[in-house]
This record gives C-alpha cells, structure tokens and sequence, in this order.
C-alpha cells in the first residue's frame, strides 16, 4: 500500500539523515578525500554543499510563497563552511537545526519558492521538507562512498524517494517525441509505479503489486527502493537492476532533449 510520509515523520528523517552524514565527516580519515559520486567535490565540499542547502531552505520556508527566493536564502548558498573539523560538525548541526525550526514554524501546506518548475507536487513547505529527507540521504551514501563504507538508504526514507524523485525531476508537459511507452518501476518492499511517456510528455502513477497491472510497460525495472533511488539519482547503473523489457527504451529517454 502506498502511503506518503507524515510531515513529523520527514522532520523525524531529516534530523536522523543528517546525524548519520555527520557521523561519515566525524570518522574520515581527511577531509580532503575525492567524493566518487561527486567526483569534483571533497567531503567538505559535500559538507559545505549540504549545509548551505539546508540554510537557503530555511530561509525560502521562513518566506513563504514568492516568485523568487529571498535575498537572505541566495546569501546562505554562498556563505562558506569552517574548514576545522569540529567546527564544521558543530555548524552542520547548526544548519540542521535551522531548517528544522522553519519547518515546525510553517504550515506544511504552506507555499514556499522551490525553484523546481511544473512536477506533479505542489510548492509547499511540506513538499520542501520531503524533498530535504531525500537530498541528505542521498548525499549521506556520498559520503560513505567516499569512505568506503556505503549503506543503503532506509526503506521509508527510500520508499518515498523513488515517487519524490518520479513526481519532481521525471515530470514535463515537453511531448515524448516516439512511440508513447511506459517505464514501470517496481521495488521488492512491494511499491510499483508507471512512468508514462507520450505526446503529453511525462508523468508518474501509482501502480498496484507487481504482477497485478494488466497493461505490459515498455521496460520495467526491478530492484530494492534503495537502488531504485540510487539509480534515480545516477549514482548506480540501470544494469545494476533487473530489468524486463526493451532497455534501449531508457536510452531513448536519457536522451530525450528536456531530460538532457
């Protein structure tokens, strides 16, 4: 059954995301080691990146709906890190617990700039805050590539990653210039959703259990929802999953002009 996290359910997986990436930083050997999965950024500047993140979300949510973010959220995406270990594990919570406060201070109904352009999800802070779960752990595998020890995503936080990222990043109205098709993914926590590509341009259902949805997709993708993120956000190969279908149909969308 498909269900939507709780907005005190991603508050709960932002704070928790964020004491694990702060564990990677406390742990590395150097703060210099090569983010392969960011490949020209170190682990500070991974850190840096993500703090500056959760600041200039602070101060979109704390502004409410507007056309453009404030001049108070652009300054925090440029306003440096401390370069001190210490320092800097003590300012990533810092930065955490600043975007946690504007959230408990808004209405999760509430608008908010978000920058992301026509998806499926609407600008509000609540989507801010889902979208936050996903990009802390995200960046939380980063950093434990770059150290060698990476882990999977936690199911609720992977769960809700696959359809965050479908609805946000996989949605345009720019038509699918082939034969309409569809990309059904589904993970072996029991969660399957269609992709449907066609004149229309892009969108994303909620299908039922694997083996239940009568119309065939054009390629469907197999994989535990950790991977089906991870592969969602290039950081693992399609060929990583199992796949049933026509994979040259994901060719054709990776090079699809508006994904490109």
């Amino acid at each position: 059954m498909h269900k939507t996290l709780e907005f005190p359910d991603l508050l709960r997986l932002i704070d928790e995301r964020a004491t694990a990436f702060r564990a990677v930083i406390a742990s590395a050997p150097s703060l210099d080691v090569q983010v392969p999965t960011c490949p020209e950024w170190t682990l500070f500047d991974l850190a840096q990146h993500l703090g500056q993140g959760r600041r200039f979300r602070a101060a979109t949510v704390a502004a409410g709906p507007a056309d453009a973010p404030p001049a108070e959220a652009v300054a925090e995406r440029s306003a440096p890190a401390p370069r001190d270990r210490e320092e800097l594990l003590a300012w990533l919570e810092t930065t955490t617990q600043e975007l946690l406060d504007a959230l408990r201070a808004a209405d999760p109904d509430g608008g908010c700039w978000t920058g992301w352009g026509a998806t499926q999800l609407t600008d509000t802070c609540g989507s801010v805050a889902r979208h936050q779960v996903q990009e802390i752990a995200v960046h939380t595998y980063d950093a434990q590539v770059a150290v060698g020890a990476p882990q999977p995503l936690p199911t609720e936080v992977a769960l809700d990653g696959v359809e965050e990222n479908l609805f946000i990043s996989c949605f345009t109205t720019s038509p699918w210039p082939h034969k309409p098709t569809a990309f059904d993914l589904h993970a072996t926590e029991g969660r399957s959703w269609r992709h449907t590509v066609d004149g229309d341009g892009a969108r994303t259902t909620r299908l039922p259990a694997p083996g239940e949805d009568p119309d065939a997709a054009g390629l469907s993708i197999h994989g535990t929802a950790s991977d089906l993120v991870l592969f969602l956000y290039e950081r693992i190969p399609l060929d990583s999953l199992r796949l049933d279908g026509d994979p040259g149909l994901f060719d054709l969308f990776h090079a699809w002009e508006w994904w490109a």
